[in-house]
């Protein structure tokens, strides 16, 4: 197991066209992440994006990402300070980059989502994101399996 990356996969029961629409469409992306945009944002490369969360609990946090990559059906990737705590200044922390890579499958649709540069989050915070985000990500990406799939 390696400290700098977290790496998950799923089977997803729907086209690859409707994934995509879930992983690059801000509204839908919001709907299964628990995340608020601002209306007219479109995830595009070079973006940062400023948004809320809307998980019960957490409505108080916000973080923001750095579009990195859109490669139609295929890449979805971004950069983010992982775990950003309520009122942390993070503005000198190298962010990790998420990879959500999509890929044919018999019936559906794989989703893996890798999320690296952990190894260069600030030591004080390195291992409670790490742990965090490895359990975020299981949980996202049911998520995102009940959301493509109603």
């Amino acid at each position: 197991m390696s400290s700098d990356r977290i790496e998950k996969r799923i089977f997803l029961r729907a086209p690859r066209a409707r994934v995509w629409r879930a992983l690059t469409v801000p509204e839908e992306f919001g709907r299964w992440f628990g995340a608020r945009f601002d209306a007219g944002t479109v995830f595009q490369p070079a973006a940062r994006i400023d948004a809320g969360i809307t998980h019960p609990g957490y409505e108080h946090w916000r973080f923001q990402i750095v579009i990195e990559r859109v490669e139609p059906e295929t890449l979805f990737s971004y950069r983010w300070h992982p775990y950003p705590k309520p009122g942390a200044d993070l503005s000198g922390e190298p962010m990790t980059l998420v990879e959500l890579r999509l890929s044919e499958a018999p019936g559906g649709t794989e989703l893996s989502v890798v999320e690296s540069g952990f190894d260069q989050v600030l030591p004080a915070r390195r291992d409670e994101a790490f742990r965090m985000n490895e359990g975020g990500w299981a949980a996202q990406l049911e998520n995102i399996a009940r959301h493509v799939a109603s």
